[in-house]
């Protein structure tokens, strides 16, 4: 089940945070070895998992978790603008019409091929999520690795400025512009699947005036 989680409903989701929150821990401080705060032992949260966060949460029919990924406002803190400034060769995009993606988390539980089908249903509802809410343009920080897979989509997309390494790391920033072409690009590549997810009842866009 895919789920868009926002200040406005997420106590409604707490059992699926709390899961996605400990899948975030095995993963991103377990295995990747990244310095990161975990509370209580069990959940990796930091400073930017507010209110003004946004979830795409998808779990299986017990609420546990299987992938998901954040989006931060561009015009707030975000991870980007606060921590990894120097990636941007012209500055930091930072307006009301852009989002950054970050934590972008498969559950270590799944096997490989249902963990790019889970990828890409996020890439979908992220897309589609954009859309629907007025999101033009989509940042990120990823390891360089990575960098060449984002880029290798189909969608517009772009480096920020080269790659540099952080705590032992080569990583670097990049820019995805969104306009209605990108499902059809996404598509060609084989990632993108019709999610129809819309402005769901309930959810109020939080990305300005949007």
């Amino acid at each position: 089940m895919l789920d868009i989680i926002t200040g406005a409903n997420r106590g409604q989701f707490a059992r699926q945070l709390d899961s996605m929150f400990e899948d975030r821990k095995r993963v991103f401080v377990d295995l990747f070895k990244w310095n990161l705060p975990v509370s209580n032992g069990r959940f990796e949260i930091d400073q930017f998992d507010d209110t003004t966060a946004v979830y795409l949460l998808i779990t299986d029919q017990n609420g546990d978790h299987r992938g998901s990924l954040r989006l931060l406002r561009a015009d707030r803190p975000h991870l980007l603008g606060s921590v990894f400034p120097d990636l941007c060769e012209h500055g930091v995009p930072a307006d009301s019409c852009t989002a950054e993606i970050t934590r972008l988390c498969l559950s270590p539980r799944l096997p490989a091929v249902e963990r790019l089908h889970i990828r890409n249903q996020l890439i979908t509802a992220m897309v589609d999520y954009a859309l629907a809410h007025g999101i033009q343009t989509f940042t990120g920080v990823v390891s360089a690795r990575f960098l060449s897979r984002i880029l290798a989509m189909g969608w517009r997309c772009e480096v920020l400025g080269s790659p540099r390494i952080v705590n032992g790391s080569m990583i670097g920033a990049f820019r995805i512009d969104i306009d209605e072409a990108t499902p059809h690009r996404l598509r060609a590549t084989g990632i993108y699947s019709a999610t129809a997810i819309g402005k769901r009842a309930g959810v109020e866009p939080i990305f300005g005036d949007m």
